[in-house]
Protein backbone atom coordinates (compact mmCIF):
# COMPACT_ATOMS: atom_id res chain seq x y z
CA UNK A 1 0.00 0.00 0.00
CA UNK A 2 1.41 3.37 -1.00
CA UNK A 3 -0.44 6.72 -0.42
CA UNK A 4 0.77 9.35 -3.09
CA UNK A 5 0.43 12.61 -3.34
CA UNK A 6 -1.58 14.09 -6.61
CA UNK A 7 -1.30 17.52 -8.03
CA UNK A 8 -3.96 19.65 -10.34
CA UNK A 9 -3.26 20.65 -14.04
CA UNK A 10 -1.81 24.15 -12.04
CA UNK A 11 0.72 21.47 -10.08
CA UNK A 12 -1.40 22.48 -6.73
CA UNK A 13 -2.07 19.49 -4.21
CA UNK A 14 -5.09 18.13 -4.89
CA UNK A 15 -5.37 14.71 -2.95
CA UNK A 16 -3.91 11.65 -2.58
CA UNK A 17 -3.86 8.02 -4.76
CA UNK A 18 -4.12 4.90 -2.67
CA UNK A 19 -2.61 1.92 -4.33
CA UNK A 20 -2.93 -1.53 -3.56
CA UNK A 21 0.65 -2.06 -5.11
CA UNK A 22 3.24 -2.07 -2.28
CA UNK A 23 6.26 0.62 -3.15
CA UNK A 24 8.48 0.29 -0.44
CA UNK A 25 12.16 0.88 -0.28
CA UNK A 26 12.00 -3.06 0.37
CA UNK A 27 10.03 -3.16 -3.47
CA UNK A 28 13.25 -2.14 -5.19
CA UNK A 29 15.05 -5.01 -6.92
CA UNK A 30 18.05 -3.75 -8.65
CA UNK A 31 19.23 -6.88 -10.35
CA UNK A 32 15.95 -7.44 -11.82
CA UNK A 33 16.27 -3.38 -12.83
CA UNK A 34 19.61 -3.90 -14.66
CA UNK A 35 18.40 -7.24 -16.29
CA UNK A 36 15.65 -5.06 -17.86
CA UNK A 37 17.79 -2.59 -18.82
CA UNK A 38 20.37 -4.55 -20.37
CA UNK A 39 17.43 -6.41 -22.44
CA UNK A 40 15.82 -3.14 -23.42
CA UNK A 41 19.74 -2.17 -24.93
CA UNK A 42 20.64 -5.17 -26.68
CA UNK A 43 16.98 -5.01 -28.34
CA UNK A 44 17.74 -1.71 -29.98
CA UNK A 45 20.84 -2.92 -31.88
CA UNK A 46 20.77 -3.44 -35.27
CA UNK A 47 22.55 -7.01 -35.43
CA UNK A 48 23.46 -6.28 -39.36
CA UNK A 49 27.12 -6.65 -39.18
CA UNK A 50 27.99 -9.22 -41.87
CA UNK A 51 31.73 -10.46 -43.18
CA UNK A 52 32.17 -13.02 -45.59
CA UNK A 53 34.14 -16.30 -45.44
CA UNK A 54 36.90 -17.91 -47.44
CA UNK A 55 33.91 -20.04 -48.88
CA UNK A 56 32.28 -16.34 -50.08
CA UNK A 57 34.99 -14.38 -51.05
CA UNK A 58 35.24 -13.98 -55.23
CA UNK A 59 37.62 -15.56 -56.46
CA UNK A 60 40.42 -18.36 -55.22
CA UNK A 61 40.13 -21.31 -57.62
CA UNK A 62 43.37 -21.09 -58.63
CA UNK A 63 46.37 -22.67 -57.07
CA UNK A 64 48.24 -19.02 -56.22
CA UNK A 65 52.52 -20.51 -56.79
CA UNK A 66 53.08 -24.20 -56.90
CA UNK A 67 53.39 -26.21 -54.05
CA UNK A 68 57.35 -26.40 -53.31
CA UNK A 69 60.64 -24.49 -54.64
CA UNK A 70 59.13 -21.02 -54.03
CA UNK A 71 60.52 -21.13 -50.18
CA UNK A 72 57.05 -20.00 -49.03
CA UNK A 73 54.20 -21.46 -46.70
CA UNK A 74 51.98 -23.64 -49.32
CA UNK A 75 48.54 -22.28 -49.85
CA UNK A 76 45.84 -23.96 -51.62
CA UNK A 77 43.90 -20.28 -52.63
CA UNK A 78 44.63 -17.16 -52.76
CA UNK A 79 40.97 -16.69 -50.87
CA UNK A 80 42.59 -18.37 -47.58
CA UNK A 81 41.69 -16.29 -44.33
CA UNK A 82 45.81 -16.18 -44.22
CA UNK A 83 46.02 -14.02 -46.71
CA UNK A 84 45.10 -10.05 -47.60
CA UNK A 85 42.11 -10.11 -49.79
CA UNK A 86 40.67 -13.58 -48.26
CA UNK A 87 37.57 -14.47 -46.07
CA UNK A 88 37.41 -13.62 -42.23
CA UNK A 89 37.71 -16.84 -39.89
CA UNK A 90 34.46 -17.03 -37.72
CA UNK A 91 33.42 -13.36 -38.89
CA UNK A 92 30.18 -11.51 -37.76
CA UNK A 93 27.12 -12.64 -39.26
CA UNK A 94 23.42 -10.85 -38.81
CA UNK A 95 21.55 -11.54 -35.72
CA UNK A 96 19.16 -11.01 -33.70
CA UNK A 97 20.36 -9.72 -30.26
CA UNK A 98 17.10 -9.06 -28.35
CA UNK A 99 16.61 -11.13 -24.87
CA UNK A 100 13.63 -12.66 -23.75
CA UNK A 101 12.11 -10.98 -20.53
CA UNK A 102 9.51 -12.94 -18.54
CA UNK A 103 6.26 -11.12 -17.33
CA UNK A 104 7.41 -11.32 -13.96
CA UNK A 105 10.60 -10.43 -14.13
CA UNK A 106 9.22 -6.49 -16.36
CA UNK A 107 6.62 -6.30 -13.29
CA UNK A 108 9.10 -6.54 -10.92
CA UNK A 109 11.48 -3.87 -12.71
CA UNK A 110 8.35 -1.61 -13.34
CA UNK A 111 7.75 -1.42 -9.68
CA UNK A 112 10.78 -1.20 -8.99
CA UNK A 113 11.97 1.92 -10.85
CA UNK A 114 8.33 3.55 -9.67
CA UNK A 115 9.34 2.79 -5.90
CA UNK A 116 12.63 3.94 -6.69
CA UNK A 117 11.30 7.28 -7.80
CA UNK A 118 8.50 7.90 -5.44
CA UNK A 119 11.25 6.65 -2.11
CA UNK A 120 13.43 9.69 -3.58
CA UNK A 121 11.18 12.25 -4.07
CA UNK A 122 11.16 12.29 -8.33
CA UNK A 123 7.02 10.63 -8.61
CA UNK A 124 5.54 13.86 -9.85
CA UNK A 125 1.72 12.74 -10.32
CA UNK A 126 -0.70 15.42 -12.03
CA UNK A 127 -4.15 14.42 -12.98
CA UNK A 128 -4.07 15.98 -16.14
CA UNK A 129 -1.09 17.55 -18.03
CA UNK A 130 -3.15 20.44 -19.74
CA UNK A 131 -0.72 21.54 -22.82
CA UNK A 132 -1.43 23.76 -25.98
CA UNK A 133 1.27 21.92 -27.63
CA UNK A 134 4.17 24.38 -27.65
CA UNK A 135 7.30 23.12 -26.58
CA UNK A 136 8.62 26.59 -25.14
CA UNK A 137 5.39 26.87 -22.47
CA UNK A 138 5.79 23.14 -21.49
CA UNK A 139 9.70 23.86 -20.79
CA UNK A 140 9.14 26.79 -19.10
CA UNK A 141 6.33 24.90 -16.85
CA UNK A 142 8.79 21.80 -16.39
CA UNK A 143 11.59 24.26 -15.82
CA UNK A 144 9.91 26.35 -12.97
CA UNK A 145 8.86 23.40 -11.51
CA UNK A 146 12.25 22.00 -10.97
CA UNK A 147 11.05 19.02 -12.86
CA UNK A 148 13.92 18.99 -15.56
CA UNK A 149 15.25 16.10 -16.81
CA UNK A 150 11.88 14.54 -16.60
CA UNK A 151 10.57 11.61 -18.75
CA UNK A 152 6.36 12.55 -18.69
CA UNK A 153 4.05 9.58 -18.99
CA UNK A 154 0.49 10.34 -19.91
CA UNK A 155 -2.63 8.08 -20.79
CA UNK A 156 -3.56 9.43 -24.26
CA UNK A 157 -1.00 8.95 -26.77
CA UNK A 158 -2.26 11.99 -29.06
CA UNK A 159 -1.86 13.89 -26.14
CA UNK A 160 -0.74 17.96 -26.81
CA UNK A 161 1.83 17.05 -24.03
CA UNK A 162 3.22 14.89 -25.71
CA UNK A 163 4.08 16.59 -28.62
CA UNK A 164 4.70 19.34 -26.46
CA UNK A 165 7.79 17.72 -24.40
CA UNK A 166 8.89 16.15 -28.04
CA UNK A 167 11.36 18.71 -28.81
CA UNK A 168 12.64 19.49 -24.93
CA UNK A 169 16.28 18.25 -25.29
CA UNK A 170 16.57 17.42 -21.54
CA UNK A 171 12.86 15.47 -21.43
CA UNK A 172 11.44 13.03 -23.40
CA UNK A 173 7.60 12.07 -23.42
CA UNK A 174 5.60 8.62 -23.96
CA UNK A 175 2.38 7.13 -23.46
CA UNK A 176 1.79 4.61 -20.86
CA UNK A 177 1.59 1.96 -23.52
CA UNK A 178 5.13 2.36 -23.92
CA UNK A 179 6.54 2.96 -20.68
CA UNK A 180 9.82 2.17 -20.55
CA UNK A 181 12.17 0.92 -18.18
CA UNK A 182 15.35 2.28 -19.47
CA UNK A 183 13.66 5.83 -19.97
CA UNK A 184 12.41 6.08 -16.48
CA UNK A 185 15.95 5.62 -15.25
CA UNK A 186 17.63 7.54 -17.78
CA UNK A 187 15.84 10.60 -17.21
CA UNK A 188 15.79 12.14 -12.80
CA UNK A 189 12.01 12.91 -12.55
CA UNK A 190 8.87 10.81 -13.69
CA UNK A 191 6.40 13.05 -14.24
CA UNK A 192 3.37 11.30 -14.83
CA UNK A 193 -0.87 11.63 -14.72
CA UNK A 194 -2.87 9.97 -12.40
CA UNK A 195 -4.62 7.58 -14.78
CA UNK A 196 -1.55 6.59 -16.25
CA UNK A 197 -0.31 5.80 -13.28
CA UNK A 198 -2.89 3.46 -12.12
CA UNK A 199 -2.98 2.06 -15.92
CA UNK A 200 0.88 1.06 -15.14
CA UNK A 201 0.33 -0.45 -11.35
CA UNK A 202 -2.82 -1.94 -13.07
CA UNK A 203 -0.47 -4.25 -14.89
CA UNK A 204 1.45 -5.39 -11.79
CA UNK A 205 -1.64 -6.95 -9.70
Amino acid sequence: MADITVLNSKFENSGKLDTSVSLTPEDINVPVVHQVVKATLAGRRQGNACTKGRSEVRGGGKKPFKQKGTGRARQGSNRSPLLVGGGTTFGPKPRDYSQKVNKRVMKKAIQSVIADKLQAGKLTVVDKLESTGKTKEMHSLLEGKGLLPALVVTNDRNSLALRATRNIRNGKALPVEGFSVYEALKFENLVIEKDALESLLGRLV
